[in-house]
């Protein structure tokens, strides 16, 4: 495998183990990172996350025009709203998983319709923090 896997968050994200723990779990942004490190079997792995809406569009131009064979995004509220993540993601071209540490289509009807999904390769969702693992392999095999 040629290439980086690059795992992109949205916003509030870094408040993980401390928003809202009863949906969202215990888990730390930290540790779901360490998870995707040792699920990338050391392929290179990009790890960011950002509460800005312009900053995760930069991240993903990046990703396009550099060395990413593929992408494991969990948008966060920005799954639901912003056309500009879904038009900086049509222009990937590679492998995406969307994912969602919550089972989005048993929240609210806020939360039932994907932008990202329009273009995602695959959606991973209501596995809690141990999706982003899941994700990470199941992007490997993709690209493989």
């Amino acid at each position: 495998m040629s290439g980086s896997i690059h795992v992109l968050n949205g916003p509030n994200l870094n408040r993980l183990g401390k928003r809202e723990p009863e949906i969202y779990g215990h888990t730390t942004l930290a540790e779901v990172e360490a998870t995707c490190r040792e699920a990338a079997g050391g392929m290179p792995l990009v790890f960011r996350q950002t509460n800005h809406e312009g900053q995760l569009v930069d991240w993903i131009h990046e990703a396009t025009d550099g060395d990413a064979a593929g992408l494991v995004i969990n948008p966060a509220g920005l799954t639901f709203t912003s056309i500009p993540l879904l038009d900086a993601l049509k222009m990937f071209g590679r492998p995406i998983i969307e994912l969602h540490i919550t089972n989005i289509h048993r929240r609210e009807a806020i939360y039932h319709r994907s932008l990202v999904s329009t273009v995602a390769t695959a959606v991973i969702a209501g596995l809690g923090a141990r999706g982003y693992g899941t994700a990470v392999r199941s992007l490997r095999d993709l690209i493989g």
